[in-house]
């Protein structure tokens, strides 16, 4: 049996097969792994940088006229923490994403429009990419690999 060249291949059959051992499709039950860890590790790090720092937390808010920074800041760091890990272990990830895009866009207005403070515009657009990034686990979901609770495996 001689070897075969894949580029004369007729990929009419058996395309899913080829595709899932070569190239990108190879990987394509990692990246959506990848990505929630990457998009995860921000939320998890702040929610915990704002438990262990409340009072200058709360001055920030203060500062950028937010009221009940008591009530606004427990509320943060619930979404923060519960969204971020929900993203991590892939677990609910789409209800994960969406709670954190929804924090994330009145964040964005209120923290990052001062545009007058240059490195604002970059806060703003790194937020955008975030929303971006969690609008794909939105539509897309969680991935290949994740914890699944209640499922059978066949």
């Amino acid at each position: 049996m001689e070897p075969r060249n894949l580029d004369a291949l007729d990929l009419s059959e058996g395309r899913e097969e080829l595709h899932s051992r070569t190239g990108l499709y190879a990987t394509r039950n990692q990246f959506p792994l990848i990505a929630r860890i990457f998009l995860s590790v921000l939320f998890i790090w702040t929610g915990v940088g704002k438990i262990l720092n409340p009072v200058e937390t709360q001055e920030y808010m203060a500062a950028h006229g937010l009221p009940l920074t008591g009530f606004f800041l427990v509320m943060t760091i619930a979404v923060e923490l519960l969204g971020g890990i929900s993203l991590l272990l892939g677990v609910q990830a789409r209800w994960g994403a969406a709670a954190l895009a929804l924090f994330l866009i009145p964040a964005t207005l209120i923290f990052h429009t001062d545009f007058s403070d240059p490195t604002q515009p970059t806060q703003f657009l790194k937020n955008l990419a975030i929303i971006g990034g969690l609008l794909m686990v939105i539509q897309h979901g969680a991935g290949a690999i994740a914890l699944r609770f209640g499922r059978r495996v066949k």
